[in-house]
C-alpha cells in the first residue's frame, strides 16, 4: 500500500512538472513571439493545451505570467554565463563571452531579448515588477563589475563602474536595436561594436 500510495504520489509530481513546463513554454512563446499585448491567461492556455483555470491554479493574473518569463530569462541566461565564464581562460575572456550572449547574435538569444523587452513595457507604472528587474539586472552588473575588475585590477572602482555601465547599456541596446534591424544590426556588426568598446576601454 505505502509502495503504490509513493508512486501515486511521483506520478502526480511529474504530471505537476510536465504541466509546468508547457506552461512556461506557452508564456515564453507567446511574449517573444506575439508580443505583450497577447499574453493573457486565455492565450496561454490554449498555446499549453490546457485549461484556463490549470494556469489560473499557478498563475492567477498577467503579471504573474510576467513575473514567471521574467524569472525564466534570468535562469537561462545565468546558467549560460556561468558556463562561459567557467570555460574562459582569463577574466577577459569571460567579460566578452558574457557580454555578447547577451546580445542578438542568434534566434535565440533574439527571443531573450523580445521576452525582455516585452517585461519591460509590461514593468511602466508597476512597482513590483521594475523591483524585479532591477534586482535581476542587479545580479547581471554585478557579474560584470566583477570580471571588469579582474581584467583591471589597477583600476580604481569608478573607473570599472563607469566601464560597467558602458558595457552594459551598450550590449544591451545592441540587442534591442538587433531584434527589429537585423540588416543594420547583424550579428557580426554587433560583434564588432562590442570588440571596439572593450578596445576603446582597453579590456580587450
Amino acid at each position: 500500500m505505502l509502495r503504490k500510495r509513493g508512486e501515486r504520489a511521483i506520478a502526480r509530481r511529474a504530471d505537476h512538472e510536465a504541466q509546468q513546463e508547457r506552461i512556461s513554454k506557452a508564456v515564453w512563446s507567446i511574449l517573444a513571439g506575439k508580443g505583450i499585448e497577447h499574453l493573457t491567461i486565455r492565450a496561454v492556455a490554449a498555446e499549453a493545451g490546457c485549461t484556463t483555470g490549470l494556469v489560473m491554479h499557478r498563475f492567477p493574473g498577467r503579471k504573474a505570467l510576467l513575473a514567471h518569463a521574467r524569472d525564466l530569462l534570468h535562469a537561462r541566461t545565468r546558467v549560460r554565463v556561468e558556463r562561459l565564464e567557467a570555460e574562459a581562460g582569463t577574466p577577459r575572456a569571460a567579460l566578452r563571452a558574457i557580454l555578447a550572449q547577451g546580445m542578438a547574435l542568434s534566434e535565440d538569444s533574439a527571443q531573450e531579448a523580445l521576452v525582455w523587452m516585452g517585461f519591460l513595457a509590461a514593468s511602466v507604472g508597476d512597482e513590483e515588477l521594475i523591483a524585479l528587474h532591477r534586482k535581476n539586472n542587479r545580479a547581471w552588473r554585478d557579474r560584470v563589475e566583477r570580471l571588469v575588475a579582474a581584467s583591471a585590477p589597477d583600476w580604481e572602482p569608478a573607473r570599472v563602474r563607469t566601464a560597467v555601465f558602458a558595457l552594459v547599456g551598450a550590449t544591451e541596446g545592441a540587442a534591442q536595436l538587433g531584434c527589429f534591424d537585423p540588416a543594420s544590426y547583424s550579428a557580426a556588426t554587433q560583434e564588432a561594436m562590442l570588440d571596439s568598446l572593450l578596445v576603446a576601454y582597453g579590456l580587450s
